[in-house]
């Protein structure tokens, strides 16, 4: 046992020494986390409680994915060359961008707009899987396939099966999970596809230790790759409940991208990359030959994360706001903008754009839907309409920017995905495809109802103190 006499000290001096370990985190928070509220936050919090922030912030303090390697811009040679190889074989497909807009997000992304793409647009859960198992079952050669939730049930299963008899028929099958998304997924569930022969890996921990710190960021990135002729991302994982078929939230509704021609190849970089850091590996023998389809439409391929240089995702629909000028739709479950996309919500809407934020009117995730309520006196009387979908839980990740550019992808309007999480977008300055996403936007907001401020200022008082309480968590929601 200790002396009794020596048992104060032994206490003070580890106080003393936890607070200098405190010091030195503030240091680094100073150096390193993007936003002055951040770092504010982390400072106070280090300094008064290190017992406490200190673990916090090696979870959810971090600013940068360490040690994935973007292929569009990096060292590694193998990666390097693959990008190189993409390039020289769709410099033929390549165009820029004639807006503004489209030059900054072709920079964000790293990846060029082509042409001689094909775009089906998927509306809901029944649509998008009924495409997806078609060409699933019609692979020859390999598939590529990185999802963020991906569940035991009806339709995983179905999902897991189809997989498994082409993996059984020589398909080459690559498949990766976020470890976070899908951590109910059983060892059962994937020891069945490793029996077949394919190769299964978690996005989270690999390799290196101090990557299992790294447990805030996610891959929120749905990408399905067919022999590198096809592809598809958007906002559907692999769920019942993406079929309406969960009774809590009832109709799902979602939207999902197909794409054929050379933005293939792009999203097939993508995976690789995503596919690098957790396996360190590269697939061999891929197709990156690329050709034109008949529709011949434009279309970029826009991928983002925490281990971009910037804030891309947040750069990009700052941007489409800051560039609009007839209209500015969004669609997203979540709504929890930071200061720069906020202000630059409210100028388009004082410029005359027409700007909707189209957020559900159900609630998935308890804290960014209260804190959504605390936006309404921000936006709404400087000419931003709000609109709550009424038919179901909203899920899409759709924008329109005037009659230039369509998005379809899979981030939303908060923190997670402007800072924490790896996502993947598609853009088009397609016109007929403008006009489809429009339409399909447009029969969402007769299903939907205009919000307005009182929405939230009429509420009770312990409602608003929790939406007000909701918002301070809004950058690790």
């Amino acid at each position: 046992m200790p002396d009794p006499d020596t048992a104060p000290f032994l206490v003070g001096t580890g106080i003393l020494l936890l607070h200098l370990l405190g010091i030195i985190h503030v240091i680094h928070a100073l150096m390193t986390v993007r936003t002055a509220q951040g770092t504010i936050a982390w400072m106070v919090s280090l300094i008064a409680a290190p017992w406490v922030a200190i673990p916090l912030y090696w979870i959810a303090g971090r600013s940068r994915f360490s040690g994935y390697v973007r292929a569009r811009r990096s060292d590694d040679a193998d990666l390097r060359k693959l990008a190189d190889e993409m390039h020289r074989r769709l410099r033929h497909y390549e165009i820029k961008p004639d807006d503004a807009f489209g030059r900054a997000a072709e920079i964000l992304g790293g990846l060029p707009f082509t042409r001689g793409n094909e775009l089906t647009l998927l509306i809901d859960g029944e649509e998008t899987f009924e495409a997806l198992f078609t060409s699933i079952l019609s692979a020859e050669k390999y598939l590529l396939i990185n999802f963020f939730i991906v569940k035991n049930d009806r339709i995983g299963t179905r999902f897991k099966d189809a997989l498994v008899s082409r993996a059984k028929a020589g398909v080459k099958v690559y498949f990766l999970f976020d470890e976070i998304g899908s951590h109910k997924l059983s060892r059962s569930y994937l020891k069945e596809m490793e029996d077949a022969g394919i190769q299964c890996y978690a996005f989270g921990s690999n390799r290196h230790w101090w990557s299992r710190l790294q447990i805030n960021f996610r891959n929120h990135r749905k990408i399905v790759v067919v022999d590198g002729e096809e592809a598809f991302i958007g906002g559907i994982n692999v769920g019942d409940e993406y079929l309406g078929r969960d009774q809590r939230f009832g109709a799902w509704r979602d939207t999902h991208l197909k794409l054929r021609g050379p933005s293939v190849q792009a999203i097939q970089l993508v995976f690789i990359e995503d596919w690098n850091w957790a396996a360190d590996d590269v697939p061999a023998d891929l197709n990156w030959s690329g050709h034109a389809e008949t529709a011949d439409q434009i279309a970029a391929i826009i991928p983002t994360g925490p281990a971009d240089p910037a804030d891309s995702w947040q750069l990009v629909v700052a941007e489409a706001a800051n560039t609009s000028r007839e209209r500015l739709w969004i669609a997203s479950p979540y709504f929890v903008p930071d200061g720069g996309v906020l202000t630059a919500l409210q100028a388009a809407a004082i410029r005359g754009a027409d700007v909707r934020i189209l957020i559900p009117e159900k609630a998935d995730h308890l804290l960014v839907w209260l804190s959504a309520f605390t936006y309404f006196e921000q936006t709404i009387p400087f000419g931003v309409k709000l609109y709550r979908y009424k038919r179901g839980f909203l899920h899409q990740k759709v924008m329109l920017v005037d009659d230039q550019l369509a998005c379809v992808g899979t981030a939303n309007l908060d923190n997670r995905s402007f800072r924490l999480n790896f996502e993947i977008s598609g853009l088009s300055s397609d016109k007929a495809f403008i006009e489809e996403v429009a339409h399909m936007l447009e029969l969402d907001f007769e299903n939907s109802e205009v919000v307005k401020v009182t929405d939230f200022t009429e509420r009770k008082f312990g409602f608003r103190l929790a939406c007000r309480a909701a918002r301070l968590m809004a950058p690790v929601q």
